[in-house]
């Protein structure tokens, strides 16, 4: 409210007297006819206006007229200046309110602010109205927020009235002598009171175990700590108010929750996150850590090392590589290698099993699909692999199992690198290295018409056979220990060791699942055995994997090639049956050509007497496999 100098010195209520002729601008109910008043700065007259502080003032202060600090300037529906005040009767000032009002008004801010003749700033609320504008300005010499604030936001009353009526958030508020100047609405009921019938009382009167008056007498928050009332704890904070000279003038006391159990169950939420948090940084960290290249790649063996060399001539070169060997020989390892080696290393490697896709997915999977192209349906649409693989590299595992309809779309993006978004028009492009990798028999696919010829040659530009674990048995020693070294740092044990005979024993398998049955097969052996050194009998039966049969042709019976196994080979045997016939059939024939010396027997078949007694006992050979 501006309020008219002779209204604020008149002995008259204000509802008393009626309107001055300046009402319409200056907003008082002065007398009629009050005479303009000379302003000591410009000598120009209009009618003093005055405006009460936004902030606790000293009324005694004498230095600094109101008038030097504050003024009013109204502008008419013309712009033309029809009043102003204070130091709005200054030109330069007026001229440059004027000037801001017509830059500002384009954005529609009602809050700006000009520099005075002496350089300190002029913060100006604009109060427009259907006959006139009014500009209230303020030299400041620094920042008032409250009076920033109000001018510049329409609805600051209700924000104002939602923080000091706001249920979840029970506000008190006493003044330097802790008595109490107002309570929420819900404070007051709380402690069964009738509105306003706490104010004016002191504050340990009304509020129970209050330390409002302490924090008024210390000038110290305090934050978070338990209050006590009538039988309920809250978490509250209290604060001392200090005016803009620092003075300490009040205090509030806020509710910050409800109880200890909702600050409780926020902080195990937070443990929770910050838990979760440091977990992904270190799947990130190992993520990024990893290491990809060769070295993963265990193994000393000639294969092995035919292998490497052919990943480390193909690797700079942009070509397809197509990655052929059984399951568990490591193909993934092997594309990891190639990338990490490649001028792609620094794009991303995106992996697509589509062996694992269901048939209706494959195409949405591999080029992504448009907003609202099926049900369920993403908004936004989604990117394919192959759109994610632009500029890195696309590891496609079991190509081979690539629908015959998909077939044709992936060999349109090898050529010429365009596809189209399921349910979309536009042409897109990606920019990738194709690694492909299958343990499928391609000529027999491409000769039965479920795998096209040409996408062969579009995917093996350059084909690298990974060796079978039975090709390179001397490398087993080194898969085993990493293996146990794995297996140990996973569960925080010791690590432990293969026996000789154990190692003997891993090298006499076929390994049908190659190295990924090894590393099972050791793992399980860690975790049964009972001492620090794997024997053979910690191993059991190592089964072959599932539906794995013998391949080889029939042979004949020989003298060091059992008759028992031949005459039942006829029929697809289970490797780990036929390894069981196998042995036993040597141990009868060890056993009768040293007249059961076991310790001889042993030797010569190159096992432990602990597995040849436990072989024995599981042959039927009872009491006399003690003797």
């Amino acid at each position: 409210m501006v309020l008219c100098k002779l209204r604020a010195t008149s002995p008259d209520p204000p509802e008393t007297v009626k309107r001055c002729d300046s009402a319409r601008f200056c907003g008082c109910a002065g007398p009629p006819g009050a005479e303009p008043v000379s302003s000591p700065r410009t000598g120009q007259h209009s009618t003093e206006v005055s405006l009460p502080s936004m902030e606790t003032q000293d009324t005694s202060a004498k230095d600094t007229s109101l008038n030097d600090l504050r003024g009013v300037l109204v502008l008419g529906p013309d712009g033309k200046q029809v009043a102003a005040s204070g130091i709005a009767l200054q030109p330069e000032i007026a001229n440059r309110i004027t000037s801001g009002w017509q830059d500002v008004r384009r954005r529609q801010r009602r809050l700006f602010s000009v520099e005075a003749p002496d350089g300190d700033p002029v913060v100006v609320v604009v109060l427009p109205s259907s006959d006139a504008t009014v500009f209230v300005a303020m030299e400041r010499d620094s920042r008032d927020a409250l009076f920033e604030f109000v001018g510049a936001v329409d609805f600051a009353g209700d924000i104002l009235a939602h923080f000091l009526t706001n249920p979840f958030e029970a506000l008190a508020v006493v003044d330097r002598d802790a008595i109490i100047r107002y309570m929420s609405p819900v404070h007051e009921r709380f402690f069964g009171l009738r509105p306003g019938a706490g104010v004016g009382r002191h504050t340990t009167e009304v509020i129970e175990n209050s330390r409002l008056d302490r924090v008024v007498e210390t000038g110290k928050s305090e934050i978070g700590l338990l209050h006590e009332m009538r039988g309920v704890t809250r978490v509250v904070a209290r604060h001392p108010i200090r005016n803009s000279r620092g003075e300490l003038v009040a205090a509030i006391g806020q509710i910050m929750f409800k109880g200890p159990e909702q600050l409780q169950a926020l902080s195990s939420e937070v443990s929770k996150l910050k838990s979760e948090v440091a977990f992904y940084r270190r799947e990130l960290s190992d993520l990024r850590n990893r290491s990809y290249g060769l070295d993963q790649m265990v193994g000393d063996s000639l294969a092995m090392q035919r292998l490497k060399q052919q990943i480390v001539k193909v690797a700079p070169l942009d070509v397809p590589v197509l990655l052929t060997g059984e399951s568990g020989t490591g193909k993934e390892l092997a594309a990891h290698a190639i990338h990490k080696l490649s001028p792609r290393r620094d794009g991303t490697m995106v992996m697509v099993n589509a062996a694992a896709l269901p048939a209706t997915l494959v195409e949405s999977e591999l080029f992504g699909y448009e907003a609202g192209s099926f049900t369920g349906a993403e908004r936004k649409g989604r990117k394919g692999k192959i759109e994610q693989a632009d500029g890195g590299s696309l590891f496609f595992d079991e190509v081979g199992d690539t629908p015959a309809e998909v077939q044709v779309k992936l060999l349109r993006v090898l050529q010429d690198g365009t596809f189209q978004r399921v349910g979309g028009n536009d042409l897109r492009r990606s920019n990738f290295r194709l690694i492909s990798a299958s343990n499928r028999n391609f000529e027999a696919m491409i000769a039965e018409g479920t795998f096209r010829l040409d996408l062969f040659y579009r995917i093996g530009g350059v084909t690298i056979r990974l060796p079978a674990l039975r090709e390179r048995l001397e490398d087993i020693p080194l898969l085993a220990d990493l293996a146990l070294k794995q297996f140990a740092d996973r569960h925080g044990q010791r690590a432990k060791k293969l026996s000789d005979d154990a190692l003997v024993l891993l090298q006499s398998q076929r390994w049908p699942g190659n190295v990924r049955q090894l590393m099972h097969t050791v793992e399980r052996a860690a975790i049964f055995g009972e001492g620090d050194v794997i024997e053979p009998s910690d191993f059991g039966i190592i089964d072959a994997e599932p539906g794995d049969t013998l391949a080889t042709p029939v042979p004949q019976a020989t003298d060091s090639l059992p008759a028992p196994l031949i005459s039942g080979a006829r029929q697809p045997m289970l490797v780990s049956s036929a390894v069981e016939q196998v042995e036993e059939q040597l141990i009868r024939q060890a056993m009768a050509k040293f007249n059961g010396n076991k310790k001889r027997v042993a030797a010569e078949l190159g096992i432990s007497r602990s597995y040849l007694y436990k072989r024995l006992a599981q042959m039927g050979f009872g009491a006399e496999a003690e003797t």
